[in-house]
């Protein structure tokens, strides 16, 4: 071949790059999505011999090859297409719609590997970043509030709440038509006072069966209804448990006064007769006075009550009585109910000795002691064991409360006087808890000493004995107190709710003081309360009246004669006149409500106590790390007069009123130089500061914090250990 011919094939073969196909290879290209007009090159040759065609651009292996075929299959682009971008180097760009075997092609190159290496390990890198930042955060958290903690305990009296189906007493039903109140209120917890099958000898705390509803409130399914509507719309019930005894119509002192099997001893029986006369068998008495003992004919002995002879008290030191309770519990835990309230739950032990109680006159003969306030009850109430007892049921809520969401909640009545420390106890430990805590009743004492020195001993004597870490709360009335605004002027009203709604803790509101309803008139030829037929002067009617709802005949809450008269002046004091009122207690209520659950330092800040004297009570409630602060400044006494910036040097001369009872003075500034007060008047007072009153020399011992948190701005969140 001559030189010419050499360089002519030369440049033929730099033109068309050719490759044979092994037979049937066609097919398979085909198959593998390779357009005729595809270029099939040996990527080999292009390799060894450095071939650079400007005509197409060759892929890599395409099609598998066979066994003994070393050659690899390309696809050829060609440079003529619009998509088709060059380097000035000659190579093409990645362009839109290219073949995705010419993308994993320069996939594999260096260019493309480091940052797509550098796209991962950053993925990889903030992925865990992310996950240590949600432990940190998880673990730097506080432990959320509870649902018993955020909202106040709303009580209602069933016999006097809503009547459903005008027998003039109140039911089930009824409570479950006005649902919308509780959430005009944005109450998220209700206690209903008991409507188990009773006698009804001391309404509903006789209990003659614990699983079924009396006829008088409904049935059960009334019930079951009522709970469903309750959670649909994120309220909890919380029920009574009356453990302490049963009626005496119950089946279980039926076995027991004939001996039957082991319910013999599920009450507290010993011989009491002697040559055929009955003597008691020691000196106790019962809280609704006269003697604690009481003789059965059928068994031919004494039975012990701790209340009315027709309430017989259950022996807890039988093994056998705690399995029943516990099942009785569990029964209605399983219903749905959130909770329990444990009513007098002091009195379950009494002393296996039975020696005489101390008398508090001791001159006084002991046959004349008939009243319960005649004696030291130091055999009777908050006896050794007592408090295993709780902890066992502790114990056993905590089974039930596994559930997200579904914690069960657990309150001891339980009001020792000035033995505060005794009700203390109930809390439990730091290693053992009890109840979630005990209802403080010592405000209801406020009418004793109505002024701002003694609301202040009142608060305090509670936060100052607390164990360290628990959680507070306050009860103003309740079905057993006379209403408070009867007892201190109606003038009161709304600062004691003020009070109560900004205090730290849970406060318990009793159905009616929201509209600051009052006291009622019954003869006492007309008393129905079993303790006030043995003592007029104890009679419990007075705060029992029906609800009053609107301005129609009996107050809306029946169309028929009430149980208990309607107060006189339920045409005025009423919830549907209040709600068109803006000034009225129940829309504060429902107003420092809000506020209390909108604003942190009410929900879990430092209570720091300012000012106390004859007419004023003034606090402060904070939190670390929020720059906004809110001081109460409230009159239990007569018009004064104070210089907060005297008192307190830190506090800006300027401050925005947040509340006010009276609603007109809502959102204006005033200066902290000197701030006037009327009598029962109460203001919510907000400001920004940096700085801490805890913090202060001055104040820091009259400070107090349940469970301490922090605000972080940056982040918006709360977190501990600050």
């Amino acid at each position: 071949m001559s030189k010419k011919e050499d360089i002519e094939l030369r440049n033929q073969e730099d033109t068309h790059t050719y490759n044979s196909i092994p037979e049937g290879k066609e097919e398979k290209n085909v198959k593998n999505g390779i357009d005729n007009c595809s270029f099939i090159a040996e990527k080999d040759v292009k390799q060894k011999d450095g071939i650079d065609n400007n005509a197409f651009i060759q892929k890599d292996e395409l099609t598998t090859p066979h066994e003994n075929d070393r050659t690899a299959v390309s696809v050829a682009v060609p440079l003529d297409s619009p998509d088709v971008q060059l380097t000035q180097d000659g190579k093409i760009k990645p362009y839109a719609g290219m073949p995705k075997e010419v993308l994993l092609q320069y996939s594999g190159q260096a260019c493309y590997r480091l940052p797509r290496e550098i796209l991962f390990w950053l993925s990889i890198l903030m992925t865990l970043l992310l996950i240590a930042s949600t432990i940190t955060i998880i673990a730097l958290s506080p432990k959320c509030l509870d649902w018993w903690q955020i909202s106040p305990v709303y009580q209602v009296y069933p016999r006097s709440f809503k009547d459903s189906n005008d027998d003039g007493v109140g039911d089930l039903k009824g409570i479950q038509e006005k649902l919308d109140h509780f959430q005009y209120l944005n109450i998220k917890t209700i206690w209903i006072s008991p409507f188990y099958k009773s006698p009804m000898k001391d309404f509903g705390y006789d209990v003659e069966d614990f699983r079924e509803i009396d006829p008088l409130f409904g049935t059960m399914a009334d019930l079951e209804s009522l709970i469903v509507s309750l959670h649909d719309k994120g309220m909890k019930l919380i029920m009574e448990c009356i453990p302490n005894h049963t009626s005496d119509k119950h089946k279980w002192f039926q076995l027991s006064r004939n001996r039957t099997g082991k319910y013999t001893d599920y009450y507290i029986w010993k011989d009491c007769k002697q040559d055929g006369i009955v003597k008691p068998v020691n000196n106790w008495v019962s809280v609704f006075g006269n003697s604690s003992w009481e003789y059965d004919e059928v068994r031919g002995q004494c039975y012990f009550h701790q209340f009315l002879k027709e309430q017989p008290d259950l022996n807890f030191r039988n093994p056998d009585i705690m399995k029943e309770m516990q099942d009785i519990m569990a029964f209605w835990f399983e219903k749905g109910v959130d909770g329990f309230r444990l009513d007098a739950i002091k009195f379950l032990l009494e002393a296996e000795h039975l020696r005489d109680e101390p008398q508090v006159n001791s001159s006084q003969k002991p046959e004349d002691i008939v009243n319960h306030s005649e004696l030291h009850h130091d055999y009777t109430t908050t006896q050794l064991g007592l408090h295993d007892i709780v902890q066992s049921w502790r114990h056993f809520f905590d089974q039930y409360s596994r559930e997200p969401g579904k914690y069960r909640f657990m309150v001891a009545e339980a009001y020792d006087y000035e033995e505060i420390q005794k009700t203390m106890m109930y809390y439990g430990t730091s290693l053992v808890k009890e109840a979630d805590f005990p209802f403080n009743f010592y405000l209801i004492d406020l009418p004793d000493d109505m002024s701002g020195n003694g609301v202040f001993r009142l608060v305090d004597l509670w936060m100052k004995n607390m164990p360290e870490g628990k959680w507070p709360n306050w009860v103003v009335g309740n079905h057993d107190n006379p209403r408070i605004i009867s007892r201190v002027g109606e003038e009161y009203n709304n600062v004691i709710n003020m009070l109560l709604l900004t205090l730290p803790g849970t406060p318990t509101t009793y159905y009616g003081e929201e509209i600051g309803m009052k006291n009622i008139n019954v003869s006492d030829d007309e008393i129905q309360d079993p303790f006030g037929r043995f003592d007029p002067t104890e009679n419990r009617d007075p705060e029992r009246s029906p609800m009053q709802w609107d301005s129609s005949p009996y107050a809306g809450f029946s169309k028929n004669k009430t149980w208990l008269p309607v107060h006189p002046e339920y045409e005025t004091i009423n919830v549907d006149v209040q709600k068109n009122q803006p000034n009225s207690s129940l829309n504060l209520y429902r107003e420092l409500n809000i506020l209390r659950q909108k604003e942190l330092p009410f929900q879990r800040g430092w209570l720091c106590y300012i000012w106390n004297s004859t007419d004023l009570f003034v606090y402060i409630r904070e939190l670390d790390g929020l720059n906004k602060a809110f001081m109460m400044v409230l009159n239990f006494g007569n018009a004064a007069e104070l210089s907060l910036s005297e008192i307190y040097a830190d506090i800006p001369s300027e401050v925005k009123i947040r509340v006010s009872t009276k609603f007109t003075n809502n959102g204006q500034k005033i200066s902290t130089k000197l701030i006037k007060t009327e009598k029962g008047e109460g203001l919510v007072l907000e400001y920004n500061t940096n700085k801490r009153v805890h913090n202060n020399e001055k104040f820091k011992n009259n400070c107090y914090v349940s469970e301490k948190a922090c605000y972080l701005n940056v982040l918006d969140i709360l977190y501990k250990n600050c």
